[in-house]
């Protein structure tokens, strides 16, 4: 593979010429403006950098910072959903019907998997997700952060580092990072309430939180975080046609939409200083989410009138009940001695979650089955200590002191599935979601040590650049090293180049490496969509390695970007940032593997009954090249009137380099571990395109909002060609008002104004389910349509 640091355009010159000129042009006739502050060009950054000087505008790589402002400008209290109205490069598609991701969903930065991006809270690793996306959505196979368990109410600000960051972080820093920070001090807080609804009369939704600050002694502060948000479920399920002699033939007896869920969370940040340079910090957070999403509707006939079962004679929608238990907490200890900072700290995470299918039957257990059946649970858990110093070191020839920081990490994973009930995975088990077995149980673990260092340096009053390097060893899979080189070059103060290379990795998560469970999905067989019982094994299981799996790989990327950044004037900037992303060995989730007659008896002697089987392999070599365009500008007109603009855009593209040997016991058996389904999900399922335009006008006490956002098409893809469905780009607008009134501020606003929805999916193959679930997994915007918000504030 050609690694060379080359930029060919990832889409006609003519677009970009005009897109760049467009941009360019508004900015310097003000006719572009920044949502946040001009100002905060100057704000110091703390992600992706050692130093304690360094800022948004003379940074070496593109980061973008979202005040609490900007996370309170839309209508949803999901920090997620959030992110992807404000970042071109973050799609978060709303999946239904998808399990365990219908209640812990998953983000996606620059269309690359959701776990290849690294989330940190206050600087600190946060823990990943215990739920495994194992259903055909975007994101399948990963297993990341939460975003949604972090209360918005909480945040200060979030900074996004749009580049590779292994070398300075470790581990999932490929796509880049989400520094979290939260808001600290003693003064001031607010209560807000806050609720609304779609426009088809579902989904209603209200928030209540606060945040507020105390003293502690005269020397420190604690901030509380207090969170409980209520959401009714929505449906956008079609009638079922599919058979007259139903029952319930012609009624909505699916749903499709989002979950019914009662979400509470609660936070703490505080400090306390022990001396001059010593302080004591650290900070928690408790999220406890409830879910109740349903699964596939079963038909009261098996085949023309044959009862499925006596419990349910007109058929019945399974449903699953989910709690999502995270817990983390953070402590340590920094301070300044002969000249170091150093920061000492200990970090633990846990994601579990506990499964309860109800609505439901076991139909090996007859008109005795149950209705409810404990599933089981899942459990990462992460324990983490860090050491890090730093200082400044005055060097003759340079224009400011260097920056050189040292460090040392050591971690401890650990991931836990516990088994359901006995009547929840005996026979056929129960229906939705077979339990986990006694024989998919068990706790697995693994711990990995690393050393750090990195150096930042003025070379001169035009040029800097950055040096960090990484080593860490992971107990089962062995040793890696991560390096990243990055510089700016300022030509003048209106026009500087940035550009960085380097390399880093994901190790394979436990869950991708253990995660076992048989339950009964939909899958398209012979072109049409089917239930069949389908196993998940672990690589290391028997039922895994006799179909050809293998111990899992670290995944390795290379990462190039080149930048430029213009500001002509105090109140402007445009920046322009190419990138390219290689990456070998992505771990991916097999496409279903539909086992021959033959291969469910090699299965059934060890106890194992499926139909169809999947595992997590090292699939495939990709690359991603793409551009980010981010302009902007404030207006200042009469008094204190301001009108601002801003206008972003990003165009990804990711193509296969290198597709793994497929096992001979499967070739010889014409089955296809990583199928064209798979493959194309990972580089066709999120939008290639995506550009926003947002204004904001404020005048006296009022602040007027508004984005238009265009989403690219995007390909729901299958194993035959004839079945791909092509989606048509769309464009969605929000718009919001807010006054202040004293210590209130009251705003109303609706997102999704002109009610778009995704094309629905097509009835070939069955695809739609009868018509049933008529629309995508994979829109990046949903399918609820138009949503109805008001909120009022009380701040102090």
């Amino acid at each position: 593979m050609n690694n060379a640091l080359s930029f060919p355009l990832p889409f006609p010159k003519q677009r970009t010429a005009l897109l760049v000129a467009a941009v360019f042009s508004a900015i310097t006739s003000q006719a572009v403006a920044q949502q946040t502050d001009a100002t905060e060009a100057s704000s110091v950054i703390v992600t992706g950098t050692r130093s304690i000087k360094r800022t948004v505008s003379d940074s070496e790589a593109p980061i973008d910072i979202l005040t609490s402002r900007d996370l309170q400008s839309t209508g949803s209290g999901e920090l997620a959903t959030v992110l992807s109205r404000l970042l071109p490069s973050l799609n978060f598609p709303r999946p239904a019907v998808a399990d365990g991701t219908s209640a812990s969903r998953p983000a996606q930065l620059r269309g690359l998997s959701p776990d290849q991006t690294l989330v940190l809270v206050n600087g600190k690793r946060w823990h990943t997700s215990a739920v495994v996306n194992v259903n055909g959505t975007a994101g399948r196979g990963s297993s990341p952060a939460d975003l949604n368990t972090i209360p918005i109410s909480s945040i200060d600000k979030i900074e996004v580092l749009r580049d590779g960051a292994a070398a300075q972080y470790g581990s999932d820093a490929i796509a880049g990072v989400i520094n979290i920070i939260l808001k600290k001090g003693a003064d001031g807080g607010e209560v807000q309430l806050g609720g609304g609804q779609y426009s088809k009369g579902d989904g209603t939704q209200g928030t209540l939180s606060a945040n507020f600050g105390t003293a502690l002694g005269d020397k420190g502060w604690a901030r509380f975080t207090a969170e409980q948000r209520n959401q009714n479920e929505t449906n956008r399920a079609g009638a079922d046609f599919r058979n007259p002699l139903e029952p319930l033939y012609g009624r909505v007896n699916q749903v499709q939409g989002d979950p019914k869920l009662q979400q509470t969370n609660l936070g703490v940040n505080a400090s306390l200083a022990l001396a001059t340079d010593l302080e004591l910090y650290g900070f928690a957070n408790y999220s406890r989410r409830n879910t109740d999403a349903a699964a596939t509707w079963r038909t009261a006939y098996t085949t023309g009138t044959t009862l499925r079962t006596p419990l349910y004679p007109n058929g019945f929608l399974p449903n699953e009940a989910a709690t999502n238990t995270d817990v983390s907490v953070v402590g340590g200890i920094k301070g300044r001695t002969d000249g170091w900072r150093w920061d000492a700290s200990v970090n633990y995470g846990s994601s579990e979650f506990s499964l309860d299918v109800t609505n439901t039957v076991n139909l090996s257990l007859g008109a005795t089955s149950p209705t409810r059946f404990y599933a089981g649970k899942l459990k990462n858990t992460q324990t983490l200590a860090n050491f890090d110093v730093a200082r400044e070191i005055e060097l003759a020839g340079l224009a400011n002191p260097l920056t050189l920081a040292l460090g040392a990490e050591y971690r401890r994973d650990q991931y836990e599935i516990g088994a359901g009930e006995a009547n929840s995975y005996f026979g056929s088990g129960a229906q939705g979601f077979s339990g986990f077995q006694p024989s998919n149980a068990g706790s697995f673990s693994r711990h990995s040590a690393s050393i750090y260092a990195n150096i930042e340096a003025e070379l001169s009053k035009q040029l800097s650049a950055s040096l960090a390097l990484r080593h860490e060893n992971y107990s089962d899979f062995g040793s890696v090293t991560s390096g990243k080189l990055s510089g700016r070059f300022e030509f003048t103060k209106e026009f500087a180049l940035r550009a960085a290379v380097s390399n880093g990795f994901r190790a394979p998560s436990l869950a991708q490496q253990n995660y076992t469970i048989s339950t009964t999905n939909l899958i398209t067989i012979n072109g049409t969509s089917q239930l069949v019982d389908t196993g998940t094994f672990g690589v290391a299981t028997a039922a895994a390695k006799a179909l050809g799996a293998v111990p899992l790989e670290a995944e390795k990327s290379r990462n190039y970007s080149l930048g430029a950044v213009l500001q002509p004037s105090k109140n402007a900037s445009l920046s322009i940032d190419a990138y390219q992303i290689d990456i070998d060995n992505r771990i991916l989730y097999s496409g279903n593997l539909v086992l021959p007659a033959a291969l469910q008896s090699v299965l059934a002697k060890q106890g194992v009954l499926v139909g169809a089987a999947r595992y997590f392999t090292n699939a495939l070599d990709t690359q991603t090249r793409g551009v980010d365009v981010v302009g902007s500008y404030q207006i200042p007109l009469s008094g204190s009137d301001k009108l601002g603009f801003t206008v972003a855009y990003n165009h990804n593209d990711t193509s296969v380099k290198r597709v793994a040997d497929n096992p001979s016991i499967l070739t010889q058996n014409n089955l296809l571990l990583i199928d064209r389904q798979t493959i194309n999900r990972a580089t066709l399922a999120t939008p290639k395109d995506k550009f926003s335009i947002a204004a904001d006008y404020g005048f006296n006490n009022w602040t007027i909002h508004g984005l238009a956002t265009r989403y690219g098409s995007f390909v729901s893809p299958q194993n035959s060609v004839t079945l791909d469905q092509t989606y048509s780009a769309n464009l969605v607008l929000d718009v919001s008002a807010s006054v202040k009134l004293g210590k209130w501020t009251v705003s109303a606003g609706v997102d999704n104004l002109t009610d778009k929805y995704p094309d629905q999916v097509t009835s070939t193959g069955n695809l739609n389910s009868g018509g049933t679930l008529p629309y995508s997994t994979f829109s990046p915007y949903g399918f609820n349509g138009r949503y109805y918000y008001a909120k009022a504030a009380y701040a102090w």
